[in-house]
């Protein structure tokens, strides 16, 4: 069958289910829909009525079999969904009588003929959609939701790169427009909620998902997730937190099957976990927020009064609907052992505010035993209607009952990955570059001088890094390698000698017990070095893999993998010099590297623009101005070791070191948090605070210079900290409070003005209030949590 024949049937096919369907239910009206039809405009089929008002109506024409099954999701297409379209086994299903939401159905992640084109998907999405709207009782639309936290996880969607790539811009701007972009692909394509973004901190290295994160500072974090949900939201679709909460510091950063009992206290669970939460709660108002399934000081998260109503609803505000994450309420009973058996752990989940059960396994197992503890008195029906009213709000306010569909079918083509979006990921690969090292401005690389280039390492070839889970699908990729020398042409020589492998045959048991090199891989290195001795540069692309990194995938060390260090040294010693470029996940002790290397660029895991933009910036074009939002620490041993820190826990010893003897020390960060350097330099001045005297519930107001003293221009991202001198309790060293990523050009002044508010200021005192305490705080502004050029400080009165 042509491509032509193939389309026309599908549309066919497609029209036929569509006409079926509308024969059987005339409820389409103007400016109304008939959804329950009855030939009446019932008061939640009426747009003009007021939200609470239709919930209410809804609720009281709902049976106990509808309402449960708002409180499922069905996963999609080869997740748990068979069909791509609706059959008439559907009428025989559980979802006969709706279902909360549809989660990644046909988005590509699973082989789909409904995936691309992009009219073909949105026809599909539509004839799914009303299926739910013409075919059960009360029509109550679906929504859909799918993942985003580093671009739509729908295929040829506009990638971005690693969350943590992401936060390494430090540009609230440029995460906003990364926000919009999310939303609007996912709007054009039928999606109604997005899973983006991920507010946990990225407090442990080890752990597998600190690719996801934007950094491991809660206010960074804050200000970053808060841009991302502005621009999800923005586009008229959900935005929905991940993850809910003291997620990410598994004890001792183990992922996989434990992801339980951290380590936090209660004044560090509010000041750095709960943080970001609550900021972006606050002044963003996500319609969404995904239940975590570790516990916190016993009881797990998800089956927790105290953290999904009290905290998330009372304190925070939040209005939207809580969806756990997959196996969240299995892990009641299996895990966390405090339910007696699975049907008593649906019991504790509902009770406590979760509104939608997800898990890759039928919505009915959570259905049945939900309606029959409302049927055996278990349940209270109040407590039901409670946790639908939630999944029902968010509906309405997404526009669901009143324009279920998406109408433009044809828009998703023009808008998804259009050029626009492309120039930007280009734009934002760019911006998550940060420079670690650059002895005697070895960079930007003089092309100029240059005849033979040498590009070597495993990760100048893998392309595992540029598409990963959560993300966008079927792209084309090309590597750093490819990236090189599409930019150098004709105008020096590029050679590349693999050298060796990501891992070696015995990891990950390399990790604790080194392995003598193999002939093999001792061939691999042997070949680099002949090569690199005839070159005048050698570029070393070295790191992690996707395999690597990732959920489930924490590391016991922290250097590089396998047998690359002993390339780089036998690099090192042929005296060429070397550009260390890493693409990597997490934080590595790359203290052997950081010695003897003069020039380190990181790159993270980018997107798929990431290989042009690390040649670009090689050689000159671009300036790299990101920075650290995670402390590379030095050793495994000193872990946990970030920002923000209490006075004196990251102090030296007062012997020799560590141990007490000889040089062993292992004292401050490899690179702090902030960090981060330039082709240029900067200079700041001119401080000014006003007032430096202040009332509890007062502004404070501070400005300052910074000049581009250099030779290039450049981003310099201005941090703003401040620091509690007394206080009732131990407050941090120093806490982030304020940053701008500002451009200039050789030579050029710009003012930065900021201000502080009283929530800036606030501490959780003895009794575990907020409050703003009377006293001296200092302010520091730098270029690093270390590199503090300008001090001042202010004084709150009682």
């Amino acid at each position: 069958m042509n491509i032509k024949v193939f389309y026309i049937s599908v549309f066919f096919c497609l029209g036929q289910i569509n006409f079926s369907f509308s024969q059987k239910a005339k409820i389409y009206h103007q400016g109304w829909i008939d959804f329950n039809k009855n030939g009446i405009k019932d008061i939640y089929e009426d747009p003009k009525q007021d939200i609470d008002s239709r919930i209410n109506d809804l609720l009281s024409k709902m049976t106990l079999e509808e309402k449960t099954n708002q409180c499922a999701t069905l996963y999609g297409y080869k997740r748990v969904l068979k069909d791509e379209l609706p059959t008439p086994a559907w009428q025989n299903e559980i979802w006969k009588d709706g279902i909360a939401n549809i989660d990644e159905h046909l988005n590509g992640l699973k082989p789909t003929q409904f995936s691309f084109p992009y009219t073909k998907h949105i026809e599909a999405k539509n004839t799914v959609q009303r299926w739910f709207v013409e075919q059960t009782r009360l029509g109550i639309p679906v929504d859909f939701t799918n993942e985003g936290i580093h671009g739509l996880n729908h295929d040829k969607a506009t990638p971005l790169p690693a969350p943590i790539a992401i936060g390494s811009t430090w540009n609230k701007t440029l995460i906003k427009q990364a926000g919009q972009i999310v939303g609007k692909e996912g709007k054009a394509l039928g999606y109604t909620n997005i899973y983006a973004p991920i507010l946990d901190l990225a407090r442990d290295p080890r752990w597998g998902r600190v690719v996801e994160c934007y950094g491991e500072d809660p206010f960074l974090v804050a200000e970053l997730g808060k841009q991302m949900v502005l621009g999800i939201q923005a586009q008229g679709l959900a935005s929905t937190l991940k993850h809910y909460a003291v997620y990410s510091i598994p004890k001792g950063g183990r992922d996989g099957d434990a992801r339980t009992d951290p380590h936090v206290a209660p004044r560090e669970l509010h000041q750095i976990h709960l943080y970001p939460f609550k900021r972006v709660i606050k002044e963003a108002k996500p319609w969404g927020v995904m239940s975590s399934y570790n516990d916190w000081d016993g009881v797990p998260v998800s089956a927790s009064t105290y953290f999904l109503t009290d905290l998330l609803r009372k304190e925070y505000g939040f209005k939207g609907y809580v969806v756990s994450d997959s196996e969240a309420i299995e892990f009641v009973n299996t895990k966390h052992r405090v339910a007696n058996g699975y049907k008593d752990g649906v019991r504790q989940v509902a009770e406590a505010g979760m509104n939608v059960r997800t898990h890759f396994t039928p919505p009915q197992d959570y259905i049945l035993p939900l309606r029959e503890l409302v049927k055996e008195g278990k349940l209270s029906l109040a407590t039901l209607d409670r946790n639908v009213a939630d999944v029902l709000r968010v509906k309405f306010n997404l526009g669901l009952f009143d324009k279920p569909y998406v109408e433009d079918t044809k828009q998703a083509a023009k808008i998804v990955n259009d050029l626009a979006a492309q120039n930007f990921a280009e734009d934002i690969a760019k911006q998550s570059l940060v420079l670690l090292k650059n002895d005697k401005n070895l960079l930007p690389l003089q092309l100029k001088n240059l005849k033979n280039i040498l590009v070597t390492g495993p990760l100048a070839v893998d392309k595992t890094v540029y598409i990963s889970r959560y993300g966008p699908q079927k792209l084309n990729v090309t590597s750093v390698l490819e990236g090189i020398q599409n930019y150098v042409g004709q105008q020096a020589k590029v050679s590349f000698a693999k050298g060796c492998e990501v891992i070696d045959e015995n990891w990950p048991e390399s990790e604790i017990i080194p392995q003598k090199i193999t002939k093999a891989e001792q061939a691999g290195i042997d070949e680099a070095v002949k090569q690199a001795q005839a070159a005048d540069v050698v570029i070393a692309v070295l790191g992690e893999d996707e395999i690597r990194v990732g959920e489930s995938r924490s590391r016991t060390s922290l250097g590089l993998p396998g047998k690359q260090l002993q390339l780089l040294q036998a690099l090192q010693e042929t005296g060429k010099p070397i550009v260390l470029v890493l693409i990597n996940g997490r934080p590595l002790t790359i203290n052997w590297e950081n010695k003897y290397i003069p020039a380190i660029l990181e790159a993270w895991f980018p997107n798929t623009s990431g290989p042009k933009a690390i040649a670009e910036t090689l050689f000159g074009d671009h300036n790299p101005g990101g920075k650290l939002t995670v402390t590379f620490p030095k050793s495994v041993g000193q872990i946990e070791f970030n920002f923000p820190f209490k006075p004196g826990s990251h102090a030296g010893q007062p012997s020799e070191g560590p141990n007490g003897f000889g040089s062993t020390a292992v004292e401050g960060a490899l690179y702090p948090f902030g960090y981060g350097l330039s082709y240029t330099t900067f200079a700041y001045s001119n401080l000014k605070i006003s007032p430096t005297e202040q009332n509890k519930a007062g502004l404070i107001n501070i400005s300052f210079d910074v000049k581009n003293t250099g030779k290039y221009d450049g981003d310099e991202i201005v941090q703003l900290y401040i620091k509690d001198v007394v206080s009732s309790v131990t407050t941090y060293d120093s806490q982030l409070r304020g940053f701008e990523r500002v451009n200039l050009k050789i030579g050029e002044t710009k003012t930065l003005n900021f201000t502080l508010k009283p929530d800036d200021l606030a501490l959780l005192d003895k009794n575990m209030n907020w409050t703003v305490e009377p006293g001296k705080f200092e302010v520091r502004i730098g270029s690093s949590s270390e590199n503090i050029q300008l001090k001042g400080s202010f004084n709150i009165k009682e």
